[in-house]
């Protein structure tokens, strides 16, 4: 039986302790936990927001991810729409976990 227990520290809700333990290995078995399948789309911006984190030590907010989005053919009223179909328990709950960000303290998981 295989197991799909993550060898990663996470925190009580699950996101990771540490960014750098991130690999797509991580991700998927994440998104598998959260009942996503991941797509091209979700890696995009799990992409994205990866190498944000990489270049500035911080989760992109979601304004970041929108912009990105916009850069790409979206308006940003389409981009925020599309992210929240990709993530439909919201960005911090689901996109900033899957792409191993800390939890923000200050942003609400609503």
């Amino acid at each position: 039986m295989m197991t799909t227990e993550l060898a990663v520290a996470r925190d009580s809700e699950g996101y990771l302790i540490n960014p750098e333990d991130w690999s797509e290995e991580v991700a998927q078995q994440l998104a598998q936990e959260e009942g996503i399948t991941l797509t091209g789309d979700h890696w995009d911006v799990l992409r994205f927001m990866r190498q944000y984190w990489s270049e500035h030590q911080v989760a992109p907010d979601v304004r970041h991810v929108q912009d990105y989005l916009a850069q790409h053919g979206m308006d940003r009223k389409t981009a925020k729409e599309h992210l929240y179909r990709l993530f439909p328990y919201g960005y911090v709950k689901q996109a900033c976990k899957l792409a191993g960000m800390i939890k923000p303290r200050a942003w609400s998981t609503g």
